[in-house]
């Protein structure tokens, strides 16, 4: 029975791996090492392990390396003191393979001790593009480094290939986030508003702002054009936390500033997978740069306001209308996303281009099928090889 390490950083991250780890708890073909580290031990972030051992999990080690700073330096430190802390947690654990998902710099951390251990990685969500990030170049980095790789789509799996893994090793298994839409427990308008303190029967939208991490420099600019702008609807407006990258603490304190001027918005540091998904199913329109607007969010058939350059080059459903971040194309694109007649009937066409909704026990079975041995992990390009 083969051990998988699974890395866990982020809230955002643990709701798509929450499926995934649940079936890997209730088979006896695996034995599951959670280990916990980044903003899930960071108080700022709403100290989100938490939630993890409220959801019943076993968490078999802890990796506090959040730093203070979310400036270039303290995210190069935090990495550092990353790979150090999951190199021990490896050693004592002694996992088969690391499971990991997406593109931040924890999990960067985390396969780069693998690696250098000799620890097979998979990887969920490789082949994807966010060329507005620092994520862009972590998430390429990994698939070189990974040795089995689940992608989204065919899409994706086709781009893992051109960067020259063998097709033996690409599984195209679908997005984990669609698994979590359709199998959710989603509140009604009714019950998310009382646990929210809202009327969400009112016009609402749904706002996440991360910072860019390839545009340090304009970031001031960036929210006071994206404030500015959301001052002149009326709606309710719902806010989210960043994630805790460079730039992270200034959007905290702008949107938390913003939010005690008007009595229509309030701000969340994290509204849990279940309350995230049914926000997304009772909002008018989602606004800002998150990956949950291009992947979750056309399940919902909801316009979604994809802001400036984080999300470039992402396969997109018709239900991005993508814009700047001057004032103006932000207006006209929210202006489109909440009154354009025409626009959202058309939305009820959606289709969501992330597939699938049975990710977890794909997953589970390729890993518990796996032959750990040379041929895994010796890697060699293969660009003739034809991908099917």
């Amino acid at each position: 029975m083969p051990k998988v390490a699974v890395v866990t950083g982020s809230r955002a991250e643990y709701g798509l791996l929450y499926w995934i780890l649940k079936e890997m708890e209730q088979t006896e073909a695996i034995e599951l090492q959670l280990i916990v580290t980044g903003m899930h031990l960071a108080p700022e972030f709403g100290m989100t392990i938490n939630t993890i051992l409220e959801d019943g999990f076993k968490v078999a080690g802890k990796i506090d390396m959040q730093l203070s700073s979310a400036s270039g330096q303290g995210i190069a430190r935090s990495t550092g003191i990353g790979i150090i802390g999951l190199a021990e947690a490896f050693e004592r654990l002694k996992p088969d393979i690391l499971l990991i998902l997406g593109d931040r710099y924890e999990i960067f951390a985390a396969a780069s001790a693998a690696m250098c251990m000799g620890i097979p990685i998979a990887h969920i969500s490789g082949g994807e593009s966010t060329e507005g990030a620092i994520d862009e170049q972590i998430r390429h980095a990994i698939t070189k480094m990974a040795h089995i790789h689940f992608p989204a789509n065919d899409f994706y799996a086709n781009r893992i290939h051109k960067m020259g893994e063998e097709s033996w090793r690409i599984f195209c298994v679908g997005d984990p986030a669609i698994e979590n839409i359709s199998k959710a427990a989603l509140l009604s308008c009714e019950e998310l508003s009382e646990l929210l303190g809202m009327d969400l029967s009112k016009e609402t939208i749904l706002i996440t702002y991360h910072p860019v991490t390839n545009e340090r420099d304009s970031l001031k600019y960036q929210m006071d054009e994206l404030l500015g702008v959301l001052n002149k609807f009326s709606c309710q407006k719902v806010f989210t936390y960043p994630n805790a990258d460079e730039g992270s603490s200034y959007i905290i304190s702008r949107i938390v500033d913003f939010a005690s001027g008007d009595r229509n918005s309030k701000v969340f540091k994290n509204l849990g997978m279940t309350n995230y998904l049914s926000m997304l199913k009772h909002a008018k329109a989602v606004v800002g740069n998150s990956s949950s607007g291009i992947v979750e969010a056309p399940s919902f058939c909801i316009p979604v306001v994809n802001i400036g350059n984080r999300q470039q080059g992402r396969l997109q459903a018709s239900n991005i209308i993508d814009c700047t971040n001057e004032a103006d194309s932000i207006e006209k694109a929210l202006w489109k996303a909440l009154y354009d007649e025409s626009f959202i009937k058309s939305l009820k066409d959606t289709v969501n281009p992330y597939g699938g909704g049975n990710t977890s026990k794909q997953i589970v079975r390729i890993l518990a099928g796996i032959e750990y041995d040379k041929k895994l992990l010796v890697k060699k390009l293969a660009y003739e090889d034809d991908f099917k």
